[in-house]
């Protein structure tokens, strides 16, 4: 019996040790989260953002650690991140690896900590419009203050994240003259204070804020995160919705439903399945933009137009409402309209005679007399003969020519049964007959 425990024992010696080779305990019990926030700002990464910061708070993390790299992107978006990293009671720290402009310098003052490497950079937060310029004034005034209210909150000198977003502030201290938007190296950030120090890598931020010996886990984007990234994109929504436009106008003139009908549902479930996953968009905008479909639908079985109008109207708001702000939609649905018109112009002037698609939507044949189509029949032929009236002509009636039964009409008098008649006249199917005395 002591030999049968003895080896059981041993067995689970021997299993142990293999699970902690496999598995090391770490002595610390240190967690850091690392995550990615890279390419552009937009309600995409927002929402994988939340996700993340999310998981961090339920592993209770010790830190999370953005690593930045991003040109900027949208105000909106970035104002919510901004709001997501400050709310978290755990210690965020700002890895800026190797550019954190516009937006991505606005996240970055929102961290606990900001570190930055070598040859990187921060700064340039001007507000540009959709066109590429600069905001207006009141867009402006609001950033303006909600930079410094950033920089104030972490503890920095507002003055330089004022001049990162007016070119009115003179420091030539940074290389940022009045006239340029501040843009700081990670040698001036650490100068001024924007920066805790330079690092080479991860390593040693973790090493800087003493969790070296901690557990790293990163957090990357889902499939579906990327794709909602990517669909949600500014440049993206314009070119998806420009499809649907164009696909469904050149369904409404061809019969049945084909291929570019297809292509428009799909734009359009593409286009409502990326708002959704990035939060933008609810089920109830959703629901209205199929109620708009199938009242559109009606349409063609209930004239009167009303359904139509109704049905084009729920559409377009749900359109509208798919995204954080309604003037950014809008915008993005009158360039879709655009390009769909010019589209359809392109295709039926210039490339009209050579699309079998084309030539299959559009009525190139015209029933025309020389064709042998006429909406009735002339019989010129009918013109002196003289027939019979059979009933009174008052002035419209019947006569027999050559047992031939013709409905007639007189120049305006009135002809009475079994009269003789010429016929004087043709007009279309109109024949036009005299009394002969």
């Amino acid at each position: 019996m002591s030999r049968k425990w003895t080896a059981i024992f041993s067995v689970a010696v021997v299993l142990f040790s293999l699970v902690l080779a496999i598995q090391p305990v770490k002595a610390s019990g240190e967690i850091v989260y690392v995550v990615p926030l890279e390419k552009e700002v937009e309600r995409g990464l927002a929402s994988f953002l939340e996700r993340a910061i999310t998981e961090a708070e339920k592993a209770e993390a010790d830190a999370i650690i953005f690593d930045i790299n991003t040109p900027g992107g949208a105000v909106n978006a970035a104002e919510e991140i901004a709001e997501t990293v400050s709310g978290t009671e755990l210690n965020t720290v700002a890895f800026v690896n190797p550019n954190a402009l516009s937006a991505g310098a606005f996240i970055a003052l929102n961290a606990d900590e900001i570190y930055m490497a070598e040859s990187s950079k921060m700064g340039a937060a001007a507000i540009i419009d959709s066109a590429g310029n600069m905001a207006n004034e009141k867009a402006r005034s609001s950033w303006y203050a909600t930079m410094t209210n950033a920089a104030e909150t972490s503890g920095r000198d507002p003055i330089y994240a004022q001049a990162m977003v007016e070119t009115s502030i003179d420091l030539p201290e940074v290389n940022a003259p009045e006239g340029q938007l501040l843009t700081l190296t990670q040698t001036q950030a650490e100068e001024v204070g924007y920066s805790e120090g330079t690092v080479a890598d991860l390593e040693e931020v973790l090493a800087n804020i003493g969790l070296e010996d901690a557990e790293i886990r990163s957090v990357e984007p889902s499939f579906t995160e990327n794709i909602a990234r990517f669909i949600t994109s500014p440049m993206i929504v314009p070119l998806l919705l420009s499809i649907a436009s164009l696909g469904f106008i050149i369904e409404l003139f061809s019969p049945g439903f084909g291929i570019a009908g297809i292509m428009g549902l799909i734009a359009m479930m593409m286009f409502f399945f990326g708002h959704l996953i990035a939060g933008l968009a609810g089920l109830e905008v959703l629901l209205l933009f199929l109620i708009g479909i199938a009242l559109i639908i009606a349409e063609f079985f209930v004239p009167g137009g009303i359904l139509g109008i109704l049905g084009l109207a729920a559409v377009v708001a749900s359109i509208l409402l798919s995204g954080n702000s309604i003037a950014y939609m809008g915008i993005a649905l009158s360039i879709a309209l655009l390009v769909a018109v010019i589209g359809m112009v392109i295709m039926v002037k210039f490339l009209g005679k050579n699309l079998d698609l084309l030539k299959r939507i559009i009525l190139n044949d015209s029933t025309s007399t020389e064709s042998g189509y006429v909406s009735n029949v002339n019989r010129h032929e009918l013109i002196g003969k003289t027939g019979l009236t059979r009933t009174p002509l008052r002035p419209s009636g019947t006569i027999v020519i050559e047992d031939e039964r013709i409905d007639a009409v007189t120049e305006g008098g009135y002809i009475d049964k079994e009269k003789q008649v010429k016929v004087v006249k043709v007009e279309g199917s109109r024949i036009v007959v005299r009394e002969i005395d």
